[in-house]
């Protein structure tokens, strides 16, 4: 086929699915044909398919990205809307990368406002919702990346991730996405930005329907960067010494986790044993029960340097004054504010945290140490079972019911390891079921070769709307 024709096919299906479930915020359709044909130009003078191969490795591949990300001449407000005019002049490093390694991109995605929540639903763009079922939640806060992937409106997309951004979507819309490990891929060109102790936490990484573009994608994404990974190191699955944990040990801010989602993971410790021959080793690592706890505080922790985290109340002014919660909250009630709820509970709740300075001291210190139990536990040949999510793909509105239940993936964010999301089939309501795959710091290549494996055995993403 031609680029040509990939491009219009994908720019079809956008328009067919995209006024159901609001992925994709803004087009830029015209100008992506404009690329494609530039593409089949290329081809028809034929420089030699291994040179193309080589300088261009996503050659004509259409792309998403999330809305966070510059994107030049795409909106960049990150749902806030203060920022509603804001158009990117440049491209973030990430998306600069792709369209030189050939990649088109179709339009930008949603996002949570300030991309702190995990709905995806904003003052400026609405609410995106769950190609599967309309009425659940996408995630967040990549959650119209992860949206527009599972309803086939493009190939590959672009996400970023700090509580969980990139793998809730994914888990949520049935689709593979990879946080990798700590200061491999460079987050810069995105808003907002982090500064301080939040920079090692946050992470840019690729989503996708299929478990072998995770690899090329992060390959590109990663630049230089990629040396720090041993992707080039052959893995023999035979040899993984793998852990499993089904729950976090019962948090009292955390919902139980839901008995198909345990059941999904007891279906792939079977596999593992039944096909692989390998012994799944249970596991009970106690203080990963205080997770929400560890993440709070490290997020809210000074650096080496003494630097305070910015305050989500200053990034919701957006370079104006900050916002006072509590006034936001009144405003609220009445219809008259341009935040949303989610932002405005984030903020007191950053308010509270500043309270207790000792608790907080003891539990960046917990997680310092879950951090080495975590390393000396994985190993250089170790992965770990871990669900995704307490719950399947919520209802909408309801995430504010349990606002914590992002604990599940956020606490790898502090811990720095890397982990890829790998869909398992769909629930008895027909939603996603999926689990989180952890490695040790730079083993990226052990849990991107057993989501490839996993995708064979139970399946990968299923077309939504075929059952």
């Amino acid at each position: 086929v031609t680029c040509i024709e990939v491009v219009e096919a994908y720019v079809e299906r956008t328009k067919e699915v995209n006024p159901l479930i609001n992925a994709v915020v803004k087009d830029r359709f015209e100008e992506a044909l404009q690329e494609a044909r530039q593409v089949d130009k290329l081809l028809s003078e034929g420089p030699g398919d291994d040179y193309l191969e080589e300088k261009f490795p996503l050659l004509g591949v259409p792309i998403t990205v999330k809305e966070a990300f510059s994107l030049h001449g795409m909106p960049n407000t990150s749902g806030l809307v203060n920022r509603r005019n804001v158009i990117a002049t440049s491209d973030a490093t990430v998306v600069s990368r792709l369209k030189q390694a050939g990649a088109i991109p179709l339009g930008v995605t949603n996002c949570s406002e300030l991309c702190m929540w995990y709905e995806s639903s904003n003052k400026v763009y609405g609410r995106t919702n769950n190609p599967y079922n309309l009425q659940r939640i996408v995630g967040g806060s990549s959650g119209g990346e992860g949206s527009a992937l599972a309803a086939a409106c493009s190939v590959i997309g672009v996400g970023s991730d700090i509580g969980g951004s990139i793998r809730m979507p994914a888990f949520f819309n049935g689709v593979f996405g990879h946080k990798p490990t700590t200061g491999v891929v460079p987050n810069d060109g995105q808003f907002p930005n982090t500064q301080g102790v939040r920079s090692s936490f946050l992470c840019t990484g690729p989503m996708c329907r299929y478990a072998e573009d995770l690899e090329p994608m992060l390959r590109v994404m990663a630049g230089p960067g990629i040396n720090k990974l041993k992707l080039n190191e052959k893995v023999s699955l035979e040899k993984i010494k793998f852990h499993c944990m089904d729950h976090d040990g019962g948090s009292i801010f955390v919902s139980p986790v839901d008995k198909e989602i345990l059941q999904a993971q007891k279906k792939v410790v079977e596999h593992l044993e039944g096909e692989l021959g390998v012994q799944v080793q249970r596991v009970s690592i106690h203080k990963m029960k205080y997770s929400f706890q560890i993440w709070s505080a490290m997020m809210s922790s000074k650096d080496n340097d003494g630097q305070e985290a910015q305050l989500f109340t200053d990034l919701l002014g957006d370079h104006g004054k900050p916002v006072w919660p509590l006034w936001e909250l009144m405003k609220w009630l009445v219809g008259m504010s341009s935040h949303t709820l989610p932002a405005i509970a984030l903020g007191l709740t950053e308010k509270l945290m500043k309270l207790n300075p000792g608790g907080n001291a003891k539990l960046v210190s917990m997680g310092k140490s879950l951090q080495e139990e975590m390393e000396a536990l994985l190993g250089p040949d170790g992965v770990l079972l871990y669900p995704s999510h307490p719950t399947i793909a919520p209802r909408h509105h309801s995430p504010i019911c349990m606002p914590f239940n992002f604990a599940y993936t956020a606490i790898f964010n502090v811990l720095g390891l890397p982990v890829t999301q790998c869909p398992l089939g769909l629930s008895s309501e027909g939603l996603p079921l999926g689990i989180q795959l952890v490695a040790a710091s730079y083993n990226d290549h052990l849990t991107l070769a057993v989501a490839r494996y996993l995708e064979e055995a139970f399946g990968g993403w299923v077309l939504p709307g075929k059952v």
